[in-house]
């Protein structure tokens, strides 16, 4: 038997890869005998370069300028001449000092992803895969494409400093010594929502309050993406206040405006590069999970994604969750034929987190010798 198993993180518990381990243990504890691939994945987000990385990729990692100007260590991977960067990585929530507050994320910026950018190129990438998620900034890529030699000048020709309030300054954008190698490279960004650069339901207003945004600071925000936004159409000809552009405080935008960037589901992206379709011919099982299989998987995130490509091939999948909301009936849809929760193994939900390793690898060996 060919068991393929290939979950998502288990956010705040366990990694993805440190899932895939528990659960060959319990798979193995029923099958001795199979051969078990391990393909960690992700939905482009958090947990892109770990999944790459899996997948043969070699990592580095680079001191970088943090979301608010402290020095962050930041890994990457490379294959090839293809790169993969996370903007968690060098510009995340994470590499705050402390929790989020309107003060930061005022100023947070992207300039690390940037450098991280740079370092790619420097290396020999040709295509950069971008995984979005976890970013403490609102700046439009403002940062990143400062890093790579753009300059914003305000009414006075100063140059204007970084982070997303200090676009509403933004007059005019100096590309004299923007890095030309931006324009032989192919960037692929995972986006998986379908928010503008601004407005309503754009990048500072949906996503800005996790950020630390209050309704003044998402306000303020807005309206220098707006202002972002008019000076990279000026400047390029180019509007960049479409569907998905809002993702990760519109980072998109910039590249957006001075490459050739394509917006990808963050799934299909990550499958490509992990090499998925190929890893499902000749398997017998599929046993996929992350922390909470609820409605928001059900629309597509990594697990279900999985599920329903296996069951394009007639594949039986087992799924794993640390909690799971959505009905039997639901994930039966999607080819999962059984599932089981940590929160229903373990005494408590907090004991569940914490030993979550050991409870995969029991809902796995019990699902499957129920099977």
């Amino acid at each position: 038997m060919r068991i393929l198993i290939a979950p998502d993180k288990f956010k705040g518990s366990l990694t993805a890869a440190e899932a895939a381990d528990a659960m060959a243990e319990g798979a193995l504890s029923v099958y001795p005998d199979a051969e078990i691939t391990r393909v960690p994945i992700a939905d482009g987000g958090e947990g892109t370069l770990e999944a790459a990385v899996a997948a043969g990729f070699e990592e580095r990692n680079n001191a970088v300028v943090g979301p608010i100007l402290r020095p962050v260590g930041a890994s990457w991977a490379l294959k090839g001449t293809t790169a993969v960067i996370e903007t968690a990585q060098s510009s995340g929530l994470a590499a705050l000092d402390g929790e989020p507050t309107a003060e930061t994320a005022r100023r947070a910026h992207s300039y690390g992803a940037g450098q991280l950018i740079a370092a790619a190129l420097d290396a020999g990438a040709t295509e950069i895969v971008i995984g979005l998620g976890g970013s403490a900034m609102t700046d439009g890529g403002s940062g990143a494409v400062r890093a790579l030699g753009l300059t914003p000048l305000d009414a006075s020709g100063n140059v204007v400093p970084l982070g997303g309030a200090a676009l509403a300054d933004v007059v005019a954008l100096d590309a004299s010594a923007l890095d030309p190698r931006l324009a032989r490279t192919r960037f692929r960004i995972a986006v998986d929502v379908r928010n503008p650069l601004y407005g309503p339901e754009g990048a500072a207003h949906i996503f800005g309050p996790q950020k630390g945004a209050d309704a003044e600071t998402a306000q303020a925000l807005d309206a220098g993406l707006r202002i972002w936004a008019k000076a990279l159409a000026e400047a390029t000809g180019r509007d960049v206040d479409v569907p998905g552009s809002g993702a990760a405080g519109g980072f998109p935008a910039a590249f957006l405006a001075y490459t050739e960037a394509e917006l990808e589901s963050g799934f299909e992206l990550v499958a490509d590069l992990v090499g998925l379709d190929a890893q499902l011919e000749g398997a017998d099982l599929v046993i996929t999970g992350e922390g909470s299989l609820d409605g928001q998987s059900l629309t597509g995130k990594a697990p279900i994604a999985l599920a329903d490509r296996a069951r394009e091939r007639g594949i039986p999948v087992v799924a794993v969750a640390g909690r799971i909301l959505a009905s039997p009936e639901e994930l039966a849809e999607h080819g999962i034929e059984v599932a089981g929760a940590l929160v229903d193994l373990a005494p408590s939900p907090a004991e569940a987190i914490a030993e979550a390793g050991a409870y995969v690898r029991r809902a796995v060996a019990e699902l499957l010798a129920g099977v």
